[in-house]
């Protein structure tokens, strides 16, 4: 058996950079994985692009019982350091709307590149490998479905419970658990909101319409774009908000942004006073939208008709639509874990166990988690790069 320094479970975006790191200082690195091929949820990200990171990566943009853990690890790791490391590797790519990173042509691209960098670092990868039991007696073991290994530190990379179908299990937290770390209650996050009764009776027959919207839950507010589902609602909004969202509490829309609804109705009223409700609603909202909200919020008269007082009031409506979900399409569309190893038994710098030397946890596994739009790559790019430099 090799005498490996660090075995790392998982070769993702986390795991493999992590794998990077430590092989580049010289480390005998053991990178392992259950799956067939590395970067699985990196081949998906981004419609098969791979939003690999945000111009604006900032601590304020992760949630965590701790906020400011990932501080450290964003701070020594930067998107800036990526962003080279891609160009290093000559891949074509472009920046979107709110500072999200795409490459022009595929994700394949990143986990190449990551694969040529674990090459050249000396990492030695094995895939096909199904974990069955971790022990520590000095040194970590770490048996799999092909063979037992050992490594004076060993790090957990294997992610979170999100997407299922694309080989996600909570092994990281399970065997984090068995060493005496704590956890935070798992969630999903950035996951579409489903509703029930007459709020999805309205939302179903609109199933597909889109618009831009403020969406706000807890304290935070995400103006882009919004889908009708026809299980509720979805779109960039309704994902970032999800995160902030928390059971039985409130969703609230804006379906106007920066703009007066009352002044636009009233406006309406007097310039086309014979004009329908929906016709005058659809200047500004999808045609859909406006027949049903026109359907179910105002009279069957011609605008002209229509008191100021019911206009108003729609207005109201249109600027601030509150609404409770019955819950979210949980794990199997959820493109992130909320919760995780709790970055109380971790040290912010090095992603080591505070009372389990040689032991990391990195990436999704952690009680860290980003907002929509390459954060979360940027995290497990970070935080993989700090286990990388200690383990």
């Amino acid at each position: 058996m090799p005498p490996f320094d660090v075995i790392i479970l998982g070769a993702g975006a986390a795991g493999m950079l992590c794998a990077v790191r430590a092989g580049q200082r010289g480390r005998r690195v053991l990178l392992l994985d259950h799956a067939e091929e590395p970067g699985k949820k990196i081949l998906i990200s981004g419609g098969g692009r791979c939003n690999f990171t945000n111009l604006d990566c900032r601590p304020e943009r992760f949630l965590s019982a701790n906020p400011h853990f990932a501080r450290s690890a964003l701070a020594r790791y930067t998107q800036h350091d990526f962003i080279d490391l891609v160009r290093r590797h000559r891949i074509a790519f472009h920046e979107k709307t709110l500072g999200q990173f795409f490459c022009d042509g595929s994700a394949r691209q990143i986990v190449a590149m990551l694969r040529a960098e674990c090459d050249a670092a000396g990492v030695e990868l094995r895939l096909g490998h199904r974990v069955t039991e971790v022990t520590r007696a000095g040194r970590f073991g770490v048996a799999t479905s092909h063979g037992s290994f050992e490594a004076e530190s060993l790090v957990l990379a294997t992610g979170g419970l999100s997407i299922p179908k694309m080989g996600a299990t909570g092994l990281s937290h399970d065997i984090a658990r068995r060493f005496g770390l704590p956890l935070v209650a798992p969630r999903p996050g950035l996951v579409p909101l489903t509703f029930a009764d007459q709020a999805l009776e309205l939302m179903r027959p609109l199933a597909g319409v889109a618009l831009d919207s403020v969406a706000r839950a807890g304290k935070a507010a995400f103006r882009e774009a919004m889908l009708f589902t026809h299980r509720g609602l979805s779109g960039p909004a309704i994902l970032q908000a999800s995160s902030y969202w928390r059971e039985g509490g409130p969703l609230t829309l804006d379906l106007l942004p920066e703009k007066d609804a009352a002044a636009l109705l009233l406006g309406a009223k007097r310039a086309r006073p014979k004009a329908e409700a929906r016709t005058a609603l659809a200047e500004w909202l999808p045609a859909r939208l406006a027949q049903a909200l026109a359907a179910t919020e105002l009279p069957p008269r011609p605008m002209g008709d229509i008191a100021d007082a019911e206009l108003r009031r729609v207005a109201a409506l249109l600027k601030g639509w509150t609404l409770t979900p019955s819950g979210t399409e949980g794990y199997a569309k959820a493109e992130v874990t909320l919760g995780g190893v709790d970055t109380r038994a971790l040290s912010s710098q090095t992603m080591m166990a505070r009372e389990v030397p040689g032991l990391f946890v990195v990436g999704e596994a952690v009680d860290v988690t980003g907002w929509l739009g390459g954060y979360n790559f940027q995290w497990a790019w970070s935080s993989g790069w700090a286990a990388g430099e200690a383990a």
